[in-house]
Parts: structure tokens; C-alpha cells; sequence
């Protein structure tokens, strides 16, 4: 065997050698693997009741939602991200894939989706590989691909290596993709990894005991696409005539071998589902793709865990809407196989040219219309005029949710997960966003003719992370940001005599190990020089400084050197004990804040992201002061949570000093400064999201 590089350019090989070269000749491990014979038993669905299913279906922690494990973790860092977990105004974790962007002008941007089908191993080895590769696919058509073949995959494959059959089911699963299936699709797995000891095996009280984990095979597919913007998420468009669609790939066969019924109801199926035509599929994925890139599907949700039931029911639970779901018979599979295979919403404007689109790719014997959306928020499942099951949809919201709250509610402060569980049932229309300004209209645009940028000083210090997006943001508002280090200034090399602007970006300086942003104000306040260099630049009348999450934290603990800032508060560990990420509501005060000059009344959404951001005041606060303020959907100041995500007094989310040069926020209105970056948007927004505004605000404050 050799490594071949070929060059079509100069038509040579650059590089042809033996592979020996790079292996050497390392012994060969000879394993005997036989392949078991199972007797495994057909499912048995004669008991199960349809409410009954959906109820431990929507409990079971493969399909619940998943919002306690991702409102921990940072979303919106790097100001790149275009598609997170979340979706739509009411913030509903059920995203397919993720997107981010490749920088901050340009849409051009990557996707990432994941694959996991490890149950399903449990009936056949091959066809959980096959199926998790299907999975990582149909996630990935939640945003857009030039060609299937820009794929590349990731796998990691785990096994009982040495278990009694567990040998032969690698070999199979790993010979179906890697040698049929991959190539079938054109696709290319360059990086992996393993573990091969899934098995725990010890001695209590005398008798063996041992846990073996079935064959698990975990795939991450990677794409580049040309416009992170062409994204069709389960968000139903309500305000269209449209009708929502089934394409089954399983063509009808509700294999249910592996499934979630079978775990709730304690068996395990005989049969799996698989990817079994790579033609078939590789159809679907393309005519999607086109659909989504035209324009011609307003939602979309692939079909998973728990079967198309699931996926009908997060798109109403993403959307606040109810549905009327056609149930082919009165055969359960039909609403709870998970063979592969999507849901589509088609508006009735674009009905006929989607229905030929697929009748060309020759899907048109496995799609059917199987649900409407309805105005009375309530789940409706019937066949031919029978209705077989009935429920508000707020409620089985709640019972999807419950295993996230319970989970919550034993990690975090219970009162805070009993306020976000009470939440879901709320009659809101989610996000508010009311602008008090033209968002459009770029008041710093005059400034590019005239080639004057201002300096302004990016400020960071070790474990800051926020300042490239910070960056982009004053470079978009015709500032000249330039990055400064604590270490240049407490070295004498830097001066911020030099600068216009100071800005403080967010991260986690020095770890937060004496508290959020204590050791970062330290280094200056125990620095005579630097200490003398801040408090000069503050009492400066032509300058400006804005200290945004961890930088909001520091400046917060230096107000003994910025004049006016004697009222502002301390910023303490968030009422949930947890770090939130999330996306808020703010109101902008009626400060004196040159950066929010002319925004006063405006509500808008905005990426938070901080476990150390609850203020606490130590005496009253003045309204000129109070620079914006946790809201509610109905855009009332709210002391409830999620909404004020850190229990801040008076719901504060920032304040400005008396002259309203100095701003300090813990939201992070520099990873949303453009409208691809928000996770949730009106459709109005074109390029410029409002928070750009409060950059360009500094800009003309500057002249």
C-alpha cells in the first residue's frame, strides 16, 4: 500500500510512498471474533396506551429538554456564533446543528452537527452505525451545505473489546461506514479516536458483579457553508397557511428495534431501523439543501429519539403553538419508530414547487402532510375522524421540561428552578424587542470618508477572552481598537494618554479566584503608576471607557479613581449559584450614557453570559444612573428568573458615572453588534442588530 498525493494542476504526484515508511512493520494482532446469535422478542406495543407513551416519552432524559446542561455553558463567546442550542423568541433548546461564523464582516461560516444512535446496538451493531451517521446528517440540514461531499466526520468509537461478541459487532459497524456506507456517500472520516475497555467488572460481597456497555459510535460532522444565514430551524412560521410534511426514509417499514418506547416500556425490539439505501439518502440531502437554499421551507426538524412525535412536538413547543397531527392508523409505530427522515413546514404559496422538487429526487412515496397548526395551543392527534389523544400544549411544554427541572432543582437554588419551571406556561410572545431609534441608520457612516479613527484601547488581562469581538465592534463603529495588555501598562510600554476610548472585556481574569474581577482592580489599585495612569485617564474630559462582564466586575472595584461612580454597586455570585448563559431582555435607562444617548425606552435581546453578576447597591440608586435593566416578556422590570438571570437589585444590568463617560454592563452587547450573531431576531433585522448603535454613539461622542 502507498500514500498518494496527487496534483491535477501540474498533473504529477508531489508524493508517492510505501506506507511502511510511515507504519514500519509493527506485528499483527490476530483476534478471534464470532459473531452471537441473539433471540431477541418483537416489541410489544398491545398495552401501551398512546397518552400513557407520550407522558414517559416526554420524560425520558434522551428526549426531555435538555436546558439544565446548556444554560451553564458560554454560547455567545467569540461574537461567531450564528446558531446555538436555543431557538426562537421563547429561547427553546432544539436546535439541530450548530453554526458559527468565519469572521465579522462576511456570512461565510462553519456547521457542526452530532450523531448517537448507541441503543440501537443493542439489536444490530451495523445498523446503529449506519443510523448514526443518518442522525449527524439530518442535523446538518438545519443550516446549509454546497455538497454532501464538503463533509467531513469525526468518530469515536467505543466497545467491550475482549466481551463475548463485542469484537464481531466493532468489526461489523466499523467495516458498514468505513468501507460501504462512507464511500457510498462520499464522505471521509480523517479523525477519530477510542476507547476499548466499556467494561467494569467487580467483587461485592462475595459474587462477581460487571456493567458492560453496548457498542457506541458518536459522530461529529464538520461542513463549511457559504451563508451561515440559509437556517431552518423547528421555529414555525405561525402567520403563514402551511401545511407541515413527513419524509420518511424508512419508507413506511416503523422498525422499532432500539427505540425510546421500547427503553420506557422495558424491552428492547427485534428489529432496528437503518440507513439502507446511501442513493435514497443522498437524494434527500440534497434536495433539502435546495430547498432550504431557495427559500422554499419555513421549518424544519429531523426525526430521532423518540419518533416523529417528538419532533412534532418541539417544533410546537419551540413555536407556542398547537397542532393537529394525522396519525396514518391506529398502529403506535407510526408516531414512534425512529427510522430517519424529517418534518418540513411548507407554506401553501410553495407547495407545488417543493412537491416537484421532491418527486424529482424521488421522495414522493414516502412524504405525506402529517400536521396543521391550529389556534387553540393544544396537541391534537387523530386518524381518518377519530381523535385519539388531546392536550394543551403548555402542558406537555411542562412535562417535557420536568426532567430538566428536577435535575435543576437538586443542582442549583430551587426557588430559581421552580420560577423557570412556572415560567413555561406563561402566555407571552417571548423576546421583546420595541426600538425607541431607527437600528438601520449608521450615524457613524459620515466618519469613513474622512479617514479619522480614534484610538481606542482594547484592554485585557490573563484569562480575558471577549476582546477580539470587542474589537470588531468599535472597528465597525470607524474606531481604531488596538490591543493593550495589563502587562503593557503596569511595564511602562503603553500609556493611555495615547487613547481616546478604554474598554475592559469580559473573561475571567485571574480566575475569578478572589472574586469577579477583585484581582484584575488589584493590579492597578496596588500599582502606583498604573493607579496614576487610570485615574488620569478618567478625569480626563475627552475621554470615554466602557467595562463590559469581567470588565464590568474590575471597573466596578476601581470606582475610587473614576469620578462619579461613588453609587455604583458590587457584583456578587448570581442568585442560581450557577454561571447563566442566556438571552435577555434589557431596557435602556434614561441615563446619561454617551454610549446610549438616543436609544432611552428601547427594549432589545441581548447574550449574557457570567456567574458573578448580581448587583447589590449599597444605597439608592438615581435613575440617570441606571443604564439598562433586566425585562420581562412584557417588557416590565422583573426581579423574577430567568428573566433578571442574576437577581440584581432593581433588575440592574448596568450603570454609567455622573458625566456618562464611564458605562459598565454585565451583558454583552459586543457579540451581538451584527443580526446574524442574535440567536433569535425579528425578521426585519437585515445586517445591523441595534446594540451596533451604542458603538457608534462613542464614535460621534468622540467629535
Amino acid at each position: 500500500q502507498e500514500l498518494v498525493l496527487s496534483d491535477s494542476l501540474f498533473d504529477n504526484n508531489p508524493i508517492q510512498m510505501p506506507m511502511s515508511v510511515l507504519l514500519g512493520n509493527p506485528p499483527k494482532t490476530s483476534i478471534d471474533a464470532r459473531t452471537p446469535v441473539d433471540h431477541l422478542n418483537a416489541l410489544d406495543a398491545s398495552d401501551i396506551k398512546l397518552d400513557e407513551a407520550i407522558t414517559r416519552i416526554l420524560q425520558l432524559p434522551t428526549v426531555a429538554s435538555k436546558n439544565f446542561l446548556i444554560t451553564i455553558g458560554d454560547r455567545s463567546v467569540t461574537g461567531m456564533v450564528a446558531r446555538d442550542q436555543f431557538v426562537g423568541p421563547w429561547q427553546v433548546p432544539v436546535a439541530d446543528c450548530a453554526i458559527s461564523l468565519a469572521d465579522y464582516v462576511g456570512y461565510q461560516g462553519e456547521i457542526m452537527s452530532l450523531g448517537e444512535k448507541t441503543p440501537l446496538a443493542l439489536v444490530n451493531a451495523e445498523s446503529a452505525a449506519r443510523m448514526t451517521i443518518g442522525e449527524a446528517l439530518t442535523n446538518m440540514l438545519g443550516g446549509y451545505v454546497e455538497d454532501i461531499h464538503h463533509i467531513s466526520l469525526s468518530a469515536y468509537w467505543m466497545s467491550a473489546s475482549g466481551h463475548p461478541g463485542e469484537d464481531a459487532k466493532l468489526f461489523a459497524a466499523v467495516k458498514s461506514v468505513g468501507m460501504d456506507l462512507c464511500p457510498e456517500l462520499g464522505l471521509t472520516v480523517p479523525v477519530g479516536k477510542d476507547s476499548m475497555s466499556m467494561r467494569s467488572s467487580w467483587v461485592e460481597n462475595g459474587e462477581d458483579k460487571a456493567v458492560t456497555a453496548p457498542l457506541s459510535l458518536i459522530i461529529t460532522a464538520f461542513a463549511k457553508t457559504p451563508d451561515a444565514r440559509l437556517q431552518i430551524t423547528p421555529l414555525l412560521n405561525t402567520d403563514e397557511a402551511s401545511e407541515l410534511w413527513l419524509i420518511d426514509l424508512g419508507f413506511g417499514q416503523n422498525r422499532m428495534g432500539g427505540s425510546c418506547l421500547a427503553q420506557v416500556y422495558n424491552q428492547v425490539g427485534d428489529v432496528a431501523p437503518n440507513l439502507d439505501d446511501s442513493a435514497v439518502f443522498k437524494s434527500f440531502f440534497t434536495v433539502i439543501n435546495q430547498l432550504n437554499k431557495d427559500g422554499l421551507i419555513s421549518a424544519y426538524h429531523d426525526r430521532s429519539d423518540g419518533g416523529v412525535i417528538t419532533t412534532l412536538l418541539e417544533m410546537a413547543f419551540t413555536s407556542h403553538c398547537g397542532l393537529d397531527i394525522q396519525a396514518n392508523e391506529q398502529n403506535i409505530t407510526d408516531l414512534f419508530n425512529e427510522e430517519l427522515g424529517c418534518v418540513i413546514q411548507v407554506s401553501n404559496n410553495n407547495k407545488d414547487a417543493v412537491t416537484q422538487a421532491l418527486m424529482t429526487a424521488g421522495l414522493s412515496d414516502c412524504t405525506r402532510h402529517i400536521a396543521s397548526i391550529n389556534d387553540t395551543d393544544s396537541i391534537q392527534i387523530q386518524t381518518n375522524d377519530e381523535v385519539l389523544f388531546e392536550q394543551p400544549r403548555a402542558q406537555l411544554q411542562s412535562l417535557w421540561s420536568s426532567t430538566s427541572y428536577e435535575i435543576a432543582k437538586l443542582r442549583d437554588n430551587p426557588q430559581c428552578a421552580e420560577e423557570e419551571f412556572a415560567s413555561i406556561i406563561e402566555d407571552t410572545k417571548g423576546l421583546k424587542t420595541d426600538l425607541s431609534f431607527d437600528h438601520n441608520q449608521s450615524i457613524s457612516a459620515p466618519y469613513i470618508a474622512t479617514n479619522a479613527k480614534p484610538k481606542i484601547a482594547i484592554l485585557r488581562e490573563q484569562g480575558i477572552n471577549g476582546q477580539v469581538e470587542m474589537a470588531a465592534a468599535f472597528n465597525k463603529a470607524e474606531f481604531d481598537a488596538i490591543d493593550v495588555h495589563m502587562s503593557d501598562i503596569l511595564s511602562g510600554r503603553i500609556s493611555l494618554a495615547d487613547f481616546k476610548g478604554l474598554v475592559a472585556c469580559g473573561g475571567f481574569s485571574y480566575g475569578d479566584v478572589l472574586g469577579a474581577g477583585r484581582g484584575w482592580a488589584s493590579s492597578i489599585l496596588y500599582n502606583a503608576s498604573a493607579k496614576d495612569n487610570f485615574q488620569a485617564f478618567f478625569e480626563r474630559d475627552d475621554s470615554f471607557a466602557l467595562g463590559i462582564c469581567n470588565g464590568c466586575q474590575m471597573m466596578s472595584n476601581l470606582s475610587e479613581i473614576i469620578p462619579g461612580s461613588e453609587h455604583w454597586p458590587s457584583f456578587n455570585r448570581n442568585v442560581s449559584e450557577q454561571f447563566e448563559a442566556r438571552f435577555s431582555s434589557v431596557k435602556i435607562g434614561q441615563s446619561n450614557s454617551i454610549f446610549l444617548k438616543d436609544m432611552a425606552g428601547s427594549i432589545m435581546p441581548i447574550a449574557i453570559a457570567h456567574g458573578e453578576g448580581r448587583a447589590i447597591f449599597k444605597g439608592n440608586q438615581s435613575d440617570q444612573h441606571i443604564a439598562l435593566q433586566y425585562v420581562d416578556h412584557a417588557g416590565d422590570l422583573t426581579q423574577t428568573y430567568p428573566h433578571n438571570p442574576n437577581g440584581s437589585d432593581n433588575a440592574v444590568a448596568g450603570v454609567t458615572n455622573d458625566s456618562g463617560q464611564v458605562t459598565i454592563m454585565m451583558p454583552h452587547p459586543e457579540r451581538v453588534f451584527r443580526a446574524v450573531q442574535n440567536s433569535y431576531h425579528p425578521k426585519d433585522w437585515d445586517e445591523r442588530s441595534p446594540w451596533l448603535r451604542m458603538f457608534e454613539n462613542a464614535r460621534t461622542w468622540v467629535d
